[in-house]
């Protein structure tokens, strides 16, 4: 079974827990979705599966060729020492792999895309990038050049993956011990909050400890709320300008430096950081938590009907897409992909009324 007929199978138990949680969050007083939010969330993540049909083969194949030519051991595929052990080194590597997504501007223009979202429910774990391909692999090459076999890489890097879905939820509180040990929902939703004090911290995926070990974690304060999204927000439900918003900010900024050594100092400084003569001539207005507001345009009745018929037609599209993507000729994979984003922009065209567009949003 290929991964992508892993995640559509996996699909149906992500809805059926979003719609729980919705449930509960409505029965509790404390609904934390928006209809056009969670559209767009979902369908960043319908277009992080399409891209991947056709970069997966890259970074596999990168990874394939270290571990072929380069790898010092050969690990059996049968033990389960080996599992383990590569489980917890993927995690290991994805702490780092995380942490340079907020403090390297290159990588930050991938991972912002699943942090653009102001809510915080099980529908943000599906808005995920499809820009990761462009140079994350390289973090997980110490694991080829080791010996651990590409199926098993595969693998733990699926579970490491589908094991973050359920600590994107307001609905469930501390947990005691494990969450000293384990990415919980208390630890995550620090790391999706834009608050000085939670800013660029809980970078793990599955486990906690590595954030104890070098110092990037804090605990959630109940006296401060999480406010969440980006301290550039996005403003916007399209999703193609969803993942080239933060590419452009960094190649107008690099354009405009006269010295060639700010021009890529851009790209690997934190994101935020901007030449002197830049901000000088462009500037920015500085961030301000007090003045933050949710970008939520109205969505009358008829176009949220639109909008989610039209999705839930994407959405198969996308299942039946993915389970038999390997049969399909490249012309049809090429078309069928390219019809299915055409129709993601569709919705969030939907969801975006002619006076939030006339405003200046995508």
């Amino acid at each position: 079974m290929t991964g992508p007929q892993v995640i559509v199978l996996a699909t149906p138990v992500f809805l059926a827990l979003i719609a729980l949680e919705f449930a509960v969050g409505r029965a509790r007083g404390r609904d934390t979705y928006r209809l056009n939010d969670a559209l767009n969330s979902i369908g960043l993540g319908i277009m992080s599966q399409i891209t991947g049909l056709f970069v997966a083969l890259f970074t596999l194949g990168i990874y394939t060729a270290v571990h072929e030519h380069l790898a010092i051991w050969s690990m059996p595929k049968d033990s389960a020492a080996v599992w383990l052990g590569a489980l917890i080194a993927y995690d290991f590597f994805y702490y780092w792999h995380h942490r340079a997504g907020h403090r390297i501007a290159l990588f930050w223009a991938s991972h912002a895309v699943h942090h653009q979202s102001e809510d915080y429910n099980l529908s943000t774990a599906l808005r995920q990038t499809s820009g990761g391909w462009v140079a994350g692999w390289l973090f997980y090459l110490p694991m080829a050049v080791v010996g651990v076999p590409p199926l098993v890489f595969a693998v733990v890097a699926l579970i490491d993956l589908l094991y973050q879905y359920w600590v994107h939820t307001q609905q469930i509180g501390r947990l005691g011990w494990f969450d000293r040990w384990f990415c919980a929902p208390s630890n995550h939703r620090v790391h999706h909050a834009v608050n000085d004090r939670y800013l660029d911290r809980n970078y793990g995926g599955i486990l906690i400890v590595w954030d104890r070990l070098f110092g990037t974690f804090i605990e959630e304060d109940d006296t401060e709320a999480c406010v969440y999204g980006t301290r550039s927000p996005l403003r916007s439900w399209n999703p193609l300008w969803a993942n080239l918003q933060v590419y452009r900010e960094l190649a107008l900024d690099s354009w405009r430096a006269a010295s060639w050594g700010d021009k890529l100092r851009v790209w690997l400084k934190p994101p935020g950081w901007r030449p002197a003569d830049v901000a000088a001539r462009w500037p920015r207005p500085a961030f301000d938590i007090r003045a933050v507001q949710r970008f939520d345009p109205p969505l009358p009745s008829r176009a949220a009907l639109a909008a989610s018929a039209l999705f839930v037609l994407l959405l198969a599209a996308t299942a039946l897409l993915l389970w038999h993507a390997h049969l399909l000729s490249g012309t049809l994979l090429w078309g069928s992909a390219a019809a299915i984003v055409a129709g993601l922009w569709g919705v969030g065209a939907l969801c975006t009324p002619r006076p939030a567009a006339v405003a200046g949003n995508p």
